[in-house]
């Protein structure tokens, strides 16, 4: 009886271990540090580049010429949030012509770390009461801007 109530304690707090076990995932762009490393500025251009290292994460929305590769490593505890162990950012920019202009990697060092002050986020302007908040348009909506036509515009 002894032997079996160990038994079970046994493989109870082994399977609550287990649960603990840490998860680590790959997100974004899988590089070969010897392709990205052989990207040359004046020698390449962007058809050789996508055939190197592939398509990029993403392309700069005002910035097409722009190419950006995106990499992060993750590890996760049990139900903790996922904590990033490993950042690489790698951009590539061309010229009009297409072809390589800079080469530019980057990692966590270039993440801001933000700290929220308190709970409250500082705004410029006045501070409004809650209720000045909660009742302050009450009677401006429709009400019509002097000047702009409507009911209280120009006749």
């Amino acid at each position: 009886m002894k032997r079996a109530a160990i038994t079970t304690a046994t493989l109870a707090a082994a399977m609550l271990l287990a649960g603990c076990a840490q998860m680590r995932a790959h997100k974004g762009a899988i590089m070969d540090p010897q392709l990205a490393g052989a990207i040359q500025p004046g020698v390449d251009n962007k058809d050789s580049v996508e055939k190197a290292i592939g398509r990029p994460t993403f392309v700069g929305q005002f910035t097409p010429n722009d190419w950006y590769y995106v990499s992060r490593d993750t590890s996760q505890l049990a139900f903790r949030n996922p904590r990033v162990t490993k950042e690489k950012v790698m951009i590539v920019r061309f010229d009009q012509k297409g072809n390589v202009a800079s080469v530019q990697n980057t990692g966590r060092e270039m993440v801001m770390n933000v700290r929220p002050y308190g709970k409250q986020t500082p705004t410029l302007g006045r501070k409004r009461s809650f209720f000045e908040e909660l009742f302050g348009n009450i009677g401006s909506v429709g009400a019509g801007v002097p000047g702009q036509g409507g009911e209280n515009g120009p006749q």
